[in-house]
């Protein structure tokens, strides 16, 4: 299966609707994905967990694939079904990482340390 036309359609207006409600633009979000990657990866930012950030790369990869689980040749609604979900889980994910790693960046929110819990904003340590 390719990426067809339509299904970049639906991701693009997902991602624009999802990214005009947030104070950083959604151009912005994708541009700070690359450092959010390597402050995971180095451990500078533990805002977003390095499994986490395997499942986003893993769905990433199941869109933009030709090969399907559910193809849509065969079973046309559930095949572009499977699809949207896993998409719109990944727009979703891309945007609420990228939001809460730039209020981080931006000196807004500090990150938790290990053993600590976030309630409505406060890092709570036990």
């Amino acid at each position: 299966m390719r990426t067809t036309p339509r299904r970049m359609a639906f991701v693009t207006a997902t991602a624009a609707a999802a990214a005009s409600d947030g104070p950083v633009g959604f151009a912005q979000r994708l541009a700070s994905v690359p450092r959010l990657v390597r402050d995971v990866v180095l451990g500078r930012y533990d805002g977003l967990s390095r499994r986490r950030l395997l499942v986003m790369v893993l769905a990433a990869g199941y869109v933009l694939s030709p090969i399907d689980l559910l193809p849509e040749a065969l079973l046309t609604l559930p095949g572009l079904a499977d699809d949207a979900l896993v998409a719109g889980w990944l727009v979703a994910a891309v945007l609420g990482a990228t939001g809460a790693y730039a209020a981080w960046h931006a000196g807004e929110v500090t990150p938790a340390a290990p053993g600590a819990t976030t309630v409505l904003g406060q890092v709570v340590s036990h």
